[in-house]
């Protein structure tokens, strides 16, 4: 891989945890979440536009996207408001991986090679060893759960994205689409749901929203280029390298707790997500 783009996909890393910590530093995590989302949805409605519409192929996977989205922003603003980011992403981001390989087993019948067994059972060892090293309380049993269900609702519409990518003529179109869909979508059900309290947030927090919508949009929007240009793999590696960042962020700066163990458990997860990457045939 070319060094600028190894350097670009990191950075998207950085970005990608970036806009979950504005998400999780304060305010009603959801309608944080529907800022972020609107805006880049926003952002790509121009491109939207000029791209045209995906094939028709790709629409019901798009339609099961936005719904599994909608479910994951819903338990990923939960999560946010029961738990630290440094245990929440980790976990949510590490376990999808192997969701989305079981995933393609029984769907497609796509078998893990020896290191890929070895990559899958590290992950798994990573988030319980996180979640051994917490207090045993009940908050954190609900924190470890929510944490595990988004981690599968990422892994379900990355599967419906990728699918629908596949089936559209213009893999960019079918993107920007899902990315104007989706904010549009939130923007909706956030008024809908907190009515005057979303327009207060939107006030007083219209920068930090602007701030995680230019990263969140941008973070993707370097994924997508890198991906093109070389190998899918590596650059999924490379990407899942932000739970390291979010860990290091939840304990450095938003002063989270357990910050040694939860440090060990994110590199024990990424250098999993790697492996697991490396290891397809």
């Amino acid at each position: 891989m070319d060094l600028w783009v190894l350097c670009l996909v990191l950075l998207a890393a950085v970005m990608h945890a970036g806009w979950n910590t504005l998400v999780k530093s304060g305010g009603e995590p959801f309608i944080r979440l529907a800022i972020t989302n609107g805006f880049g949805g926003l952002v790509m409605l121009g491109p939207a536009l000029y791209l045209g519409l995906p094939d028709p192929a790709s629409w019901p996977f798009l339609f099961g996207s936005m719904v599994v989205h909608l479910a994951y922003y819903a338990f990923l603003s939960y999560g946010y408001r029961v738990a630290d980011l440094s245990l929440l992403y980790p976990i949510a981001r590490g376990s999808a991986p192997p969701l989305v390989a079981l995933g393609a087993f029984l769907m497609a019948g796509e078998r893990l090679t020896p290191l890929g067994i070895v990559s899958i059972s590290l992950i798994s060892f990573a988030i319980a060893l996180m979640a051994m090293r917490l207090p045993r309380s009940e908050e954190t049993g609900r924190a470890v759960g929510v944490a595990l269900i988004v981690g599968a609702l990422i892994a379900g519409y990355s599967v419906l994205d990728g699918m629908g990518a596949r089936q559209s003529s213009n893999a960019l179109s079918y993107i920007a689409w899902m990315f104007v869909l989706d904010g549009l979508l939130l923007v909706t059900w956030a008024a809908g749901r907190y009515g005057r309290l979303a327009y207060a947030t939107v006030r007083g927090h219209w920068k930090q929203g602007v701030a995680s919508g230019f990263l969140y949009t941008f973070a993707y929007g370097l994924v997508v280029w890198a991906m093109s240009i070389s190998p899918m793999t590596y650059v999924s590696a490379l990407r899942e390298t932000s739970v390291i960042v979010a860990a290091l962020i939840g304990t450095r700066l938003l002063n989270e707790p357990f910050g040694g163990q939860r440090l060990v458990s994110a590199c024990l997860v990424a250098v999993g997500v790697v492996l697991l990457q490396f290891s397809h045939p």
